[in-house]
């Protein structure tokens, strides 16, 4: 694929990677440590658990797809051979999805229509002006005769979908198992045999069941959405399914990124907090208790309206608007973790007031071990628990948060694809007759999937690595 031989790095790219990069790391951290090891072995070993991740696996692959841009490659007018790049930015999703992003319509056409959703005036060969729906450009131009053939084209696709399902969940679910069973020494039927059964101890038979669903329901959705808008399309006869997917990177932009920003101030200035006590105690409780009584969404209007300002009187820094809606996610991003730090701030000093006075730690202060020392070695390694926990509890809200300011038009720019545009979007086509529901019932979908298995796994985390909830039981 010739395409990538003129890559674009964005910077929330970038982050992404880093991102990526710490989880990696922190990930072969924890392996070498038991402390760390053990919950995530409880969190292994939950259907719910297991099940959840394999769900939220699949956002993050669309996501890390989303997330690696280039400039296409395009034919020279000249005839010559030499290279020349087009100036629109797209990424591998995009070149994936080609046929969802380049079937427009003329405008709104219901999910599975062939027709477009409102009548328009049309001129016969007779030369009579009638009033009917017009005949989609792309959405079953397959057929020949769309109200005879149509259901039954669907139900055909939706079963060839189904069996291509099935047959790649059969290969994966037999390589994932066959590696499994050449790990232990075994053979495939001694593994397939308990896995299937429910008699292991991670609940394996879960995790396939999960990935099966999300592989058929993937299948039957790619058969489908080749030959029909499945999910409708919008005002401008975009494909909605294709901006539901794109508004994934969006949504895990926002609920991860915004990590990058809070934890470093959340982490340091209240561990500090806690341990050091005292005057820096003092500072800092005023620092994150006159921040907390800024409305947040008042903060991120001004600073929203700041960067509108610089981009309008900077436009020639920016390539092009994807790059100008990437900068405007970036600093929506850290304008969340601005206002969110604050909450895990106090929880870090409530704890490190409590570990401080541990006798393992009087003991190293004793022995004239440095502050740093103690705090890398005693402090930190007692208050990750709390980090994790609050991270992906607050992952949820964050993805939340982002439908919300997009709403009232101070979230991500009103350019790039999310599923808080998508609603801002549908909300007064919610009053046309007839009513055009599907932009924001797909936009519920995908938010409520990916919310719904964030905060189960959530949980799952939280009783892992809450001490007090594990001790209790």
């Amino acid at each position: 694929m010739g395409v990538l031989e003129l890559p674009v790095v964005l910077l929330t790219d970038a982050l992404i990677y880093l991102l990526l990069l710490t989880v990696l790391g922190f990930a072969l951290y924890a392996s070498r440590h038991e402390h760390l090891r053990a919950p995530w072995r409880r969190v292994g070993r939950s259907r719910i658990g297991v099940s959840a991740l394999v769900v939220l696996g699949f956002y993050v692959v669309i996501g890390l797809l989303d997330s690696v841009h280039f400039h296409p490659r395009e034919k020279d007018p000249a005839g010559s051979d030499a290279a020349v790049y087009s100036p629109e930015v797209l990424s591998l999703l995009d070149w994936w999805l080609t046929p969802l992003r380049e079937h427009q319509e003329k405008t709104y056409s219901a999910p599975f229509a062939t027709h477009l959703y409102a009548k328009e005036r049309s001129e016969l060969p007779d030369g009579r002006v009638i009033r009917d729906y017009p005949r989609l450009r792309w959405g079953g131009r397959h057929l020949a005769d769309p109200y005879r053939d149509r259901l039954p084209d669907i139900a055909w696709n939706t079963l060839y979908g189904l069996l291509k399902g099935l047959l790649c969940w059969t290969l994966v679910a037999t390589l994932l198992l066959w590696l499994r069973a050449r790990r232990m020494g075994g053979g495939l039927r001694q593994t397939w045999t308990p896995a299937w059964a429910g008699h292991t101890a991670a609940p394996r038979r879960s995790a396939l069941l999960t990935l099966g669903i999300m592989l058929v329901l993937g299948f039957m959705a790619g058969e489908l959405a080749g030959k029909y808008h499945i999910l409708g399309t919008d005002k401008v006869g975009e494909d909605v399914f294709y901006q539901s997917l794109k508004g994934v990177r969006t949504g895990l932009v926002i609920g991860t990124l915004t990590t990058l920003v809070m934890l470093p101030a959340a982490i340091l200035l209240g561990i500090m907090a806690g341990y050091f006590r005292g005057l820096a105690d003092d500072i800092i409780q005023y620092l994150y208790t006159t921040l907390s009584s800024i409305p947040g969404v008042l903060l991120i209007a001004a600073a929203i309206l700041m960067l509108q300002i610089y981009m309008s009187n900077h436009e020639q820094d920016f390539a092009s608007l994807v790059e100008r809606a990437d900068l405007r996610l970036l600093f929506l991003c850290i304008i969340l973790g601005v206002t969110s730090w604050t909450g895990l701030c106090r929880l870090l000093r409530g704890e490190s007031l409590k570990l401080r006075e541990v006798d393992y730690v009087q003991a190293a202060v004793a022995l004239g071990v440095s502050h740093a020392t103690v705090i890398g070695r005693h402090i930190l390694p007692n208050v990750l628990h709390i980090v994790l926990i609050t991270l992906v509890l607050d992952f949820s809200g964050l993805v939340l948060a982002e439908a919300v300011l997009s709403y009232i038009n101070i979230g991500v720019d009103p350019t790039m694809d999310s599923w808080g545009n998508m609603i801002n979007g549908a909300r007064l086509e919610l009053a046309r007759e007839p009513v055009v529901w599907w932009s924001l019932t797909a936009a519920f979908l995908f938010m409520f999937t990916l919310v719904l298995f964030a905060n189960l796994f959530a949980d799952v985390v939280r009783d892992a690595f809450d001490p007090r909830l594990r001790d209790a039981r």
